[in-house]
């Protein structure tokens, strides 16, 4: 097995603002796997909040390369718990190299990784767009251009009541929140029955990632359905969400792979839990990668490729909300590249 890597730093339509901050690139790590004469492909975008830049990905991946490509790779569950093993303080650059293993297994065997699976293409959700935090004009703005039939709104200001009513006047379309742990448990007690009177369908991650205590009272009290996100990285973390949260929101990168996600989908369904899966601004490849998991999904957040103002692959399109693969083997992209910064 062969192996290569690539650094992108991918450039957004608009800046990007949540509330622990706003970038206008995103830097994002590229893996193939060779053999068999077929190539497979596998992303992990950099994460400033879990530090992991992709030069740590790039010095982890060559310090272990040799060991990697001499494995006898045949089907990815084992070459994940081999890397598991050998890049425990890695979850991201294990995720690149899952997702690469599941791509090239799935040309292999010459079907779409959601057939490998024994999945058929039925009750497929719709992705929201995201709107993230600016001023209330321009939020409006953003939502008004990009007419969708779910927006995610990105949330954790002092106003956030005002623009959430702001918006509703605007639209019917479903309205979703992520607060990205921008709340204290008061003031999301405080913005919620608000968000409510606005139809929100749910809300993300409201308070800090650790406050479970606090989770497990808004979990009585809030009138709409809770969604775990960075409470959610990995498949432990699925049981501890049980009563805190209605839902868990699965991102390959944090918790690895494909491989652990299907697990963690799995273990959320024996609890009764919501499943909703989404991306962290990756390219083609990486979005791709969730677009297969959608059979299996209540919800999903994947307009990555929407927000990208460049992107370097093909094989996906997102139109008005409804994802379509282009049905060929594994992720079923083609890797186009740009200017590459190995």
């Amino acid at each position: 097995m062969k192996i290569e890597h690539f650094a992108f730093n991918l450039r957004f339509k608009y800046p990007f603002t949540i509330s622990r901050g706003t970038k206008t690139h995103q830097p994002t790590f590229i893996v193939s796997l060779e053999m068999f004469g077929e190539k497979g492909y596998g992303e992990a975008p950099a994460i400033t909040y879990y530090h992991i830049p992709v030069e740590k990905m790039a010095a982890d991946l060559e310090s272990k390369k040799q060991m990697i490509e001499k494995f006898s790779f045949t089907e990815p569950d084992r070459f994940w718990h081999f890397l598991h093993h050998l890049i425990p303080d890695n979850a991201f650059l294990v995720c690149a190299l899952d997702m690469a293993a599941w791509d090239l297994y799935g040309k292999i065997r010459k079907k779409p990784l959601y057939r490998c699976w024994n999945l058929d293409w039925q009750n497929i959700p719709p992705t929201d767009y995201t709107i993230g935090i600016d001023s209330i004009d321009k939020m409006l703005e953003k939502m008004l251009a990009k007419p969708w039939p779910i927006y995610k709104i990105k949330l954790g200001t002092d106003h956030d009541g005002e623009i959430m009513r702001t918006l509703r006047k605007h639209t019917d379309a479903v309205l979703r929140v992520d607060a990205n742990s921008g709340w204290t448990l008061q003031q999301a007690l405080d913005v919620l029955p608000a968000l409510a009177e606005c139809g929100v369908e749910f809300v993300e991650q409201p308070l800090d990632k650790d406050d479970l205590p606090g989770m497990r009272v808004l979990f009585e009290k809030s009138p709409i359905p809770l969604i775990a996100d960075e409470s959610c990285v990995k498949e432990t973390d699925v049981e501890k969400c049980h009563g805190s949260f209605h839902g868990i929101n699965i991102k390959l990168t944090k918790c690895s792979g494909l491989t652990p996600a299907l697990r963690m989908i799995k273990a959320a369904r024996k609890l009764n839990m919501k499943v909703m899966a989404g991306g962290m601004n990756e390219s083609t490849i990486g979005s791709a990668a969730v677009g297969h998991l959608l059979p299996l999904l209540d919800y999903v957040d994947m307009d990555g490729i929407l927000l990208l103002d460049e992107d370097i692959a093909t094989g996906l399109t997102i139109e008005n909300g409804k994802v379509s693969l282009s049905g060929k083997p594994g992720l079923g992209v083609e890797f186009v590249g740009l200017t590459v910064d190995r």
